[in-house]
């Protein structure tokens, strides 16, 4: 395989609104940190031990205007992207890292009355299977598009 592949797969819980930051010429991105949970039984101690990992996922322009409008604080939302690590200097001159899922395509998964529970907002979530291909939303890449949404793609 002479190709290379950068694709990252997230189900997870926000865990803050999504913040916008505006630039000129009208480009503008989202960014809100993702948490994804990972649980088991420790075989020693037979308890459950759950570990949660945060994710910084980046969304730019009409699809950031989207999320914002929608998405806040413990929805639960499938994001796909890819990995994407900046550097940056710090005040005392060390370099620094920061990794992120620059975020290309995106899926509410947080259900109307789950969402109308913690506030009340419009409902991403769609009450039908035609509703819901067009409240997900695929941003322009130079990949090729699948037919398939990845709701068809999730396990459950």
């Amino acid at each position: 395989m002479s190709g290379t592949l950068n694709k990252v797969m997230l189900i997870g819980h926000t865990g803050d609104d999504v913040k916008m930051t505006y630039f000129d010429g009208g480009n503008c991105i989202g960014r809100f940190p993702l948490a994804t949970n990972e649980t088991y039984i420790n075989k020693s101690t037979n308890e459950k031990v759950t570990n949660t990992e945060w994710h910084n996922i980046v969304v730019r322009n009409k699809a950031a205007e989207i999320c914002e409008k929608y998405l806040k604080k413990g929805d639960k939302v499938y994001i796909e992207g890819r990995l994407k690590t900046r550097k940056w200097t710090d005040d005392q001159g060390n370099d620094r890292y920061s990794t992120e899922i620059q975020c290309t395509d995106f899926t509410f998964l947080t259900s109307k009355s789950e969402s109308e529970g913690q506030s009340q907002r419009p409902s991403p979530q769609p009450e039908t299977k035609n509703e819901a291909q067009q409240t997900q939303h695929q941003p322009e890449t130079q990949q090729e598009q699948s037919d398939e949404t990845p709701e068809d793609d999730l396990p459950f």
